[in-house]
């Protein structure tokens, strides 16, 4: 299984240095979700991370179909509302809230 990536350059630049090479750049929420239909096809990718503002900048039903999807898991990161999604996802994984 591999992490797939998605954002802009800024975003992104960090876990390229971090040698994820499973990378996707989009140039504004026009792309977006094109890109994450093709990432969501690929078998291989196991994480899908993507900024926290560009997930909630996508359709309702959009994000709710990425949030109960097993496979890839959907990690949304930075911008706001970060801690309480990343720990709902620990917890919807692990079956146990590992901040208490």
């Amino acid at each position: 299984m591999e992490i797939a990536v998605i954002g802009s350059s800024e975003f992104t630049l960090g876990f390229r240095l971090a040698g994820i090479r499973n990378i996707h750049e989009t140039n504004g929420k026009d792309d977006l979700i094109p890109v994450i239909q093709n990432v969501l096809n690929d078998r291989e990718i196991g994480v899908l991370v993507i900024h926290n503002d560009d997930l909630a900048s996508l359709p309702e039903n959009f994000q709710n179909m990425l949030d109960e999807l097993v496979t890839p898991t959907t990690i949304a990161l930075g911008g706001a509302g970060e801690s309480s999604n990343l720990r709902d996802k620990i917890k919807q994984a692990v079956g146990v809230d590992l901040w208490k």
